[in-house]
């Protein structure tokens, strides 16, 4: 269904994003992880093209795909996983050849910066202390998914899941630990390294699936033209540069 300009204004109200939002702006939907980056990417791009207005929506992967499907008025979808892109793939909501990889990241153990159960990996998650472990929803969130497979592969899954508190979105993880409402939780490297005073790296962890964020251009009517321009922007030297200041690698 196309959305005439009343109707895309209302959509975008009605995903949480600011009253003044206008059919003409250039919306990206991107993962929770992504949120420091993407802002600036963002002031970076529209500093280039003047008149242009970034509306940036970070959440979790699985939901901003969802609302790509639904037919949201999103012109740029990037996600922390491939499962999630994929599901936009299949209902048809991505340009066709337009998908590709951008950064990679890594996942990471963390704990509350004063831990005080001495925790330094893992296995260390045994400890009959231990009672609060946080995670993202592995049903919904993409670093769920990745820490999930990592314990399967190392055979703590079963153990550890029984302490487990779901989050909704990495940041809301992170958020977690850095309170000292739980013991540890998994998050990517590069939104600890946000927390350095609240939080601490006591291992990272081996991956059996290649940590790596797709990027596409979300097909719609009215899309704004200046979409391709912006992917093409975070793949340029000024965007790959901002990424690995977030601590964001090349894929």
């Amino acid at each position: 269904m196309k959305l005439n300009k009343w109707m895309a204004a209302t959509a975008l109200v009605a995903l949480g994003w600011q009253t003044q939002a206008s059919a003409d702006d250039l919306v990206v939907a991107a993962a929770a992880s992504l949120t420091n980056a993407f802002t600036e990417l963002g002031v970076q791009f529209q500093q280039a093209h003047a008149g242009t207005k970034v509306l940036n929506s970070f959440a979790g992967s699985d939901t901003l795909a969802q609302q790509v499907i639904q037919g949201a008025p999103i012109d740029v979808f990037a996600s922390a996983d491939q499962k999630a892109m994929d599901k936009a793939v299949a209902a048809g909501s991505i340009v066709e050849g337009t998908r590709r990889n951008f950064v990679r990241n890594e996942v990471v153990l963390i704990v509350p910066a004063d831990d005080r159960i001495g925790i330094k990996s893992v296995a260390d998650l045994q400890n009959d202390k231990v009672t609060r472990i946080a995670l993202g929803n592995p049903a919904t969130v993409p670093v769920g998914r990745y820490t999930k497979a990592s314990l399967e592969k190392s055979g703590h899954w079963e153990s550890l899941k029984q302490h487990e508190v779901l989050g909704q979105n990495v940041r809301q993880v992170l958020d977690y630990v850095a309170r000292g409402e739980v013991d540890a939780g998994f998050v990517f490297a590069t939104d600890a390294a946000i927390m350095p005073d609240k939080v601490k790296v006591v291992q990272k962890l081996e991956s059996p699936i290649p940590v790596l964020y797709p990027i596409a251009l979300v097909k719609r009517d009215g899309s704004n033209p200046q979409a391709r321009d912006f992917v093409d922007f975070v793949f340029s030297p000024q965007g790959e540069q901002t990424l690995a200041k977030y601590g964001f690698s090349k894929p």
